[in-house]
């Protein structure tokens, strides 16, 4: 019976000895291959590598990537609501205020509730959500576009409807990454 318990206290020991010879998979490793599966990998990593603490499991990696696109859609808004103080264009004035009702929603309810169903593993609303605000961005991007606004802060406008767009795209792929278990 002696030699049966030091094996079976033994076991554990070679257990952990094993696991730390595993190779691990670092942050960086796990952000590389997932960005790389993006349509804008360049776009994906320069949004995540710059997060502390750097997410380091899949599931914080598309949490994090559903704040950066909730804070990018956060300072547009905030943006337009600045334009629309500060145009004297009535067409411009409300092509505007039609962007910050397409935007509102997304960004109080719609994305923060994505985000939460995500942290519980349901990844379909986030991409339904996600899929939804990219579209209000070309919504509101088609009223700039048809109110025929073309100054310098109409193409600053563009420009951030643009991001969103593309970081909702990577957004969404990363989240569906992970449902394809990367």
């Amino acid at each position: 019976m002696k030699g049966s318990s030091s094996t079976v206290t033994s076991l554990p020991c070679l257990s952990l000895f094993l696991l730390l010879l595993l190779p691990s998979v670092s942050s960086d490793d796990l952000i590389d291959k997932i960005c790389q599966a993006t349509p804008f990998s360049d776009l994906c990593e320069a949004s995540l590598r710059p997060l502390s603490p750097s997410p380091s499991d899949p599931i914080s990696l598309a949490a994090a990537m559903a704040s950066v696109v909730l804070g990018n859609m956060t300072d547009t808004l905030g943006y337009i609501q600045t334009l629309i103080r500060h145009t004297h264009d009535p067409a411009a004035e409300r092509a505007l205020a039609q962007c910050a009702e397409l935007y509102r929603p997304v960004v109080k309810f719609n994305i923060p509730q994505a985000m939460e169903t995500m942290r519980r593993g349901k990844f379909g609303l986030a991409i339904y959500v996600l899929g939804d605000a990219e579209k209000q961005t070309d919504s509101c991007q088609k009223g700039i576009t048809n109110a025929g606004a073309d100054d310098e802060s109409s193409v600053a406008l563009t420009a951030r409807n643009k991001l969103v767009k593309n970081l909702c795209d990577v957004a969404m792929s990363v989240i569906k990454s992970l449902m394809n278990g990367l």
